[in-house]
């Protein structure tokens, strides 16, 4: 029969746990530690983990179980994979070092080999502040009291042994080739050769004014000239539109109908 029980006040900026273990000794133990850690508020104990999982229901501030594995009806390992993927977190307490590696498949932050002291406890506890923190959002950062800037209109290409200045606006179609890609100018006859990927383009390039047609080519929107089956013209060129980005170039170019 679980005993939830409420801990000694902590900072609200403790973590809520329980502690689940159906050895009473062991339970009091885990428990008494808990109570000693600073960043630590336990708002509850049981003995088994069907209750707890009863109480994770009614208490969704619980973000850390320290929780048994071998335990009747429903076993520590069988919880965890119930929780995967929710905000809750477990460290394991336990007497089988054999569930090491099941342990941490259903992404526990540690595993606590029973018997262990309160410096082994604290070392695993100080994982989950650690996670705990690192998962927080960060502050909203100050209101910037400088205008916001303008859009950028060109980008930079390294090309031979320099950095080229181009115009978004100048860009007809980007082509990928093995180590290198091609940028097509309306400006001049000759493309741009740059070692970069297409792949890096796609992420430097504004996706309103640029779109991805082909594992080969990047099409900038405002120089299409005619949407075909399966092909698009920029300029002379009629450039291929592969099947895995066949849906967004139709979508994109239905308002031409």
């Amino acid at each position: 029969m679980s005993q939830p029980e409420s801990a000694a006040v902590s900072p609200s900026t403790a973590i809520s746990c329980i502690a689940v273990d159906d050895e009473p000794l062991a339970l009091g133990l885990v428990c008494s530690f808990i109570e000693q850690t600073p960043f630590l508020k336990l708002v509850g104990r049981y003995s088994s983990a069907v209750a707890a999982l009863k109480a994770l229901h009614e208490q969704p501030e619980v973000k850390l179980l320290f929780l048994d594995i071998k335990m009747p009806d429903l076993s520590g390992l069988e919880l965890a994979r119930v929780l995967q993927g929710g905000g809750q977190r477990v460290i394991f307490t336990t007497a089988f070092n054999q569930y090491a590696l099941e342990g941490f498949r259903v992404d526990a932050l540690d595993y606590l080999l029973k018997p262990f002291n309160y410096e082994e406890f604290l070392r695993a506890a100080l994982k989950a502040k650690a996670f705990f923190e690192l998962k927080s959002p960060a502050a909203p950062a100050p209101v910037a009291t400088a205008p916001a800037p303008l859009p950028e209109d060109h980008i930079y290409l390294k090309v031979e042994y320099q950095l080229v200045r181009v115009m978004l606006a100048d860009i007809l179609y980007v082509e990928g080739l093995k180590d290198y890609v091609k940028v097509h100018l309306a400006s001049q006859p000759r493309p741009l050769l740059s070692l970069t990927s297409l792949r890096s383009m796609e992420e430097k390039l504004p996706a309103g004014r640029f779109m991805r047609i082909h594992r080969s080519y990047i099409v900038g929107l405002d120089h299409v000239a005619a949407v075909g089956r399966g092909n698009l013209q920029v300029r002379t060129e009629t450039l291929p539109v592969s099947d895995g980005y066949r849906e967004a170039v139709d979508a994109f170019f239905a308002r031409w109908k």
